[in-house]
């Protein structure tokens, strides 16, 4: 998907808002030409591999496979092998193989360990049959930690992490669990995260359970999106969801041995809440409403509000106000949930999906960890050069990017856009 189909998406989503809001002088269609028209940026196509803030988009609200973008791994990538090397190495589903094993450095005590020597390593088939019983579905947003910009909202479905670590029938010294997949047989190569066993065996807050997904929006998980298995951690940032899993190891480590630990991030932080704009006009005539639309990506803390600041350039910022605490702020509006889920069986969110309710319909908007959709009319100003502003405000009342501001957690940084008035 490239610029202009992006634009195109939220050109619908936002004519729709201006219209109802029954805005005298302009049509709603021509609010929104408005707000592209001067962005020279739109005629730009954005290469493939590159993100953009496609996996943002209202329409459809999940992210087709084949859009979600791609921060992949591994020289040559996994998914781009032949087809009778991803066979050789366990990267189809009828030859998918997981072993989970004891650390031998910091062992766990393991009644029953999986493993390919013993042949007991699990396969694809036994994960289907826990399926039957134990298989959950949550609506995530995919999110690298040093990208401010989503990959993609899917649906995914699997099973819980815990009933294939049960099977290993663990009796002690186990307190965490890493793992990692395929990376074409160079252990330079290997990317691994991990996770405290307490989050694999209990969900706090009536979060959805740590699994090995292998199914996005209802279809099996393809190998661009890292199947046959991967791990999709709810509440965590892209680099803990694994793709290509091919290893489980249970260890009495005490501490995250991640790959991106060793690169110098906060490898245990949560999604964070924060807003960005998906469209606003960079030139504007003195007088002349604005209007601006946006999404917020809803983390942990969930998401209350968003607000937005339109201040003139010539404004003396107190040099003791980093995160912009007194600006102009004003609401802005949150946009309801789709009411057609575009891209799923019937376009409908199916039964027993965590979040929704019996009818498919969302219990509570915004959900954590997806996205949500936001925007505003600003009153016109007088000419000059303006920067705005876009915030959220969680539901503890704190607002962006407090409270964790520091970027190796995760991006929450306050988008500042000039905005040019014209007489």
């Amino acid at each position: 998907m490239d610029q202009h189909e992006f634009v195109d998406e939220h050109f619908r989503l936002a004519r729709r808002y201006f219209l109802q809001l029954g805005i005298c002088g302009l049509s709603a269609t021509q609010w929104v030409m408005h707000a592209f028209a001067d962005d020279e940026k739109v005629a730009k196509p954005i290469k493939k591999q590159k993100p953009d803030k496609a996996g943002a988009k209202r329409e459809p609200y999940f992210t087709p496979p084949e859009d979600f973008r791609d921060v992949s791994r591994g020289k040559p990538l996994p998914h781009s092998l032949a087809e009778d090397k991803k066979r050789e190495v366990g990267l189809t589903r009828d030859t998918w193989k997981l072993e989970v094993i004891s650390d031998p450095d910091f062992p766990a005590t393991l009644g029953k360990p999986l493993t390919n020597a013993s042949d007991t390593a699990f396969d694809f088939d036994a994960l289907l049959k826990l399926g039957e019983k134990h298989a959950v579905r949550f609506p995530k947003v995919m999110t690298c930690l040093n990208v401010g910009c989503p990959l993609g909202m899917g649906l995914w479905e699997g099973v819980p992490l815990r009933e294939v670590i049960w099977l290993t029938q663990p009796t002690e010294n186990l307190r965490r669990v890493f793992y990692y997949g395929y990376h074409n047989d160079d252990p330079k190569q290997m990317f691994r995260s991990s996770l405290p066993i307490g989050r694999v065996f209990e969900d706090p807050f009536d979060l959805p359970p740590v699994i090995l997904c292998y199914k996005l929006n209802g279809q099996w998980l393809d190998s661009e999106r890292g199947g046959p298995v991967r791990i999709v951690v709810p509440d965590a940032y892209g680099f803990k969801s694994i793709k290509w899993l091919s290893h489980l190891v249970l260890t009495n480590l005490a501490h995250a041995n991640d790959t991106y630990a060793e690169q110098n991030n906060d490898v245990d932080s949560s999604l964070k809440t924060f807003a960005a704009t998906l469209s606003i006009p960079k030139q504007v005539k003195s007088g002349e409403p604005i209007p601006v639309s946006g999404y917020a990506q809803v983390g942990i803390a969930g998401l209350s509000k968003v607000q937005v600041s339109m201040e003139s350039k010539t404004v003396s910022r107190p040099v003791d106000d980093p995160h912009f605490t007194l600006g102009p702020w004003s609401d802005a509006e949150l946009l309801p949930a789709p009411t057609i889920w575009t891209g799923l069986t019937d376009n409908k969110v199916p039964a027993k999906t965590h979040g929704f309710d019996e009818n498919g319909l969302p219990k509570s908007w915004p959900i954590r960890f997806t996205n949500a959709h936001w925007a505003v009319v600003l009153p016109g100003v007088s000419a000059g050069e303006y920067i705005f502003r876009c915030r959220t405000i969680d539901e503890k009342g704190i607002a962006q990017p407090l409270p964790r501001p520091f970027r190796k957690s995760g991006h929450a940084a306050i988008e500042s856009i000039v905005v040019t008035v014209n007489d």
